[in-house]
């Protein structure tokens, strides 16, 4: 298959399809412990990068072609080897798959695009959008994501606020911790500030465990990860 992959089981979603709408590696970030590789291709400019009605004719496809399987899907999922809201037609892309199948639709954005009203309006027909927010201080946020030259903090925190106002389904706020780099007693403070702003109906914490783009990334040990899950409160969840 070209565009899709999986199903995937995880903790999270249970049993996941997931969708590609770019290929590998476009993004708007470089994060540092990202499990992919390194952005080789690193553009806030949306395209159409694969053409819709191919992804929907492969879907279509794997439903027919695999009934048991897809009957116990929980979530197709847009996300795979880079930013899933560059590419113009993944509003349409929700759209239609809701036309052809009762599966619940999931989007995993890394938030740098969310500052756009359209974009917004785009994942409107979505179920459950997972957001990233890795830090609240634009030199924390340049170390840990690496954004496109264009890209500033404020409009990411300002684009999610304004997402959870305006979406009716579920938002789940996932944040990677990193030792020694974002998990300082002041920033984590600050955090718990702006995610109250934002009001996710979950935050998912979570430190990084498997080969990141760069060296000696380290991930917080479990007793840290809880004091901070209980700093955060009780919709933080570690993932």
């Amino acid at each position: 298959m070209k565009y899709i992959y999986g199903p995937v089981n995880s903790r999270r979603l249970g049993l996941s399809l997931g969708i590609n709408l770019t290929p590998y590696k476009i993004c708007s970030f470089n994060c540092i412990y990202c499990q992919l590789g390194k952005t080789t291709d690193k553009t806030i400019e949306r395209k159409e990068y694969f053409k819709a009605q191919d992804i929907i004719e492969e879907l279509k496809n794997w439903i027919q072609n695999n009934p048991g399987e897809a009957d116990k899907i929980n979530y197709v999922t847009f996300s795979g080897s880079g930013e899933p809201t560059l590419n113009i037609n993944i509003g349409y892309l929700i759209r239609q798959i809701k036309s052809i199948t009762n599966i619940k639709i999931a989007v995993i954005t890394n938030a740098s695009l969310l500052n756009s009203l359209l974009i917004r309006q785009e994942l409107m027909s979505a179920d459950l959008i997972i957001p990233s927010l890795d830090a609240v201080s634009e030199d924390i946020f340049a170390e840990i994501d690496r954004p496109a030259e264009a890209l500033k903090l404020d409009g990411l925190i300002e684009g999610l606020v304004s997402l959870s106002k305006e979406f009716q389904g579920k938002i789940w706020l996932e944040v990677m911790m990193i030792k020694g780099v974002n998990d300082s007693p002041g920033h984590i403070d600050r955090l718990k500030e702006v995610i109250e702003k934002i009001r996710p109906d979950k935050i998912h914490l979570n430190s990084p465990v498997r080969v990141t783009v760069e060296p000696d990334i380290r991930p917080l040990s479990a007793k840290k990860l809880e004091e901070i899950k209980e700093i955060l409160g009780g919709r933080c969840e570690i993932a």
